[in-house]
């Protein structure tokens, strides 16, 4: 075990002393490495969906044991949380005027947690509730995703409203994690029941970004055509990559910090 731990630290620092280029290079190749193994060995690809929820239902469970053990919000954003029950709400709506299906349950059940985590911070634990750290401003993600909405949304036979909104909470949902990651950046020591929370998230999304990007393969690029024309299908995929790639470098901090047997997440300057 040891030996293992001396091996992976190794590695780890070998990493770190790369350049910024040389890092997001072997992001993309670790990436792919990773998507190429879910390939050959989930056989079933519709059940990495089905795993990306788990994960984050996970990620909640840890979140809502924070808040009801522990008695504390702080290291929390409360703005992650709103966009979050935005994008959500949104989705829901077009959900059932647009595709009502089992995504439909699981996003209202979701819904629900994050209400009253919303409830929990505004109200119940307000004195923990780091305000100050919590600066990010949230019209810097939602105008821009209601702009590019305007502009960029499916070509469907849907309502062009519904349409609209169904973009918005697409590009909403690949930022809503971004005043969270603010926050830590602004304490540069995330707790650890935090950093468990938003690495669930991570790899959440890698997983659901694993499986837009493997059934795009599997359909050999139907799947992308049957989501309409012009520049929407490639933003749809981008958008889930990029909801991997903001979250990537934390999880790399958080690995590094479980295998140094860290149990708070320090994370130095310059990261998220």
């Amino acid at each position: 075990m040891r030996v293992s731990k001396r091996s992976i630290g190794a590695v780890v620092g070998w990493v770190r002393r790369q350049p910024p280029k040389v890092k997001a290079f072997l992001s993309v190749v670790s990436g792919m490495a990773a998507l190429a193994f879910l390939r050959f060995v989930v056989h079933d690809h519709d059940s990495l969906f089905v795993a990306a929820e788990a994960v984050h239902a996970v990620g909640i469970s840890v979140l809502i044991y924070k808040l009801t053990k522990e008695k504390t919000c702080a290291g929390l954003s409360l703005k992650s949380q709103e966009l979050t029950a935005l994008f959500l709400s949104v989705r829901l709506y077009c959900s059932f005027v647009m595709e009502y299906d089992i995504h439909t349950l699981l996003d209202s059940a979701t819904l629900v947690t994050t209400l009253w985590v919303i409830y929990m911070i505004r109200f119940k634990l307000r004195s923990s509730y780091m305000e100050d750290k919590d600066n990010f401003a949230i019209y810097y993600v939602v105008v821009p995703c209601a702009v590019l909405a305007l502009l960029i949304h499916p070509t469907t036979s849907h309502n062009f409203v519904n349409r609209i909104f169904w973009a918005f909470c697409a590009y909403l949902e690949a930022v809503s994690v971004l005043p969270q990651l603010r926050l830590m950046q602004n304490t540069k020591i995330v707790e650890p029941f935090t950093a468990h929370y938003v690495f669930a998230l991570g790899i959440a999304r890698f997983l659901s970004c694993a499986h837009w990007v493997l059934q795009v393969l599997d359909t050999h690029g139907r799947l992308l055509t049957a989501l309409g024309h012009g520049l929407w299908p490639p933003m749809v995929l981008l958008s889930e990559i990029v909801q991997t790639f903001i979250l990537a470098d934390f999880c790399y901090y958080y690995v590094k910090s479980i295998f140094g047997g860290q149990l708070v997440l320090r994370l130095p300057a310059g990261v998220v």
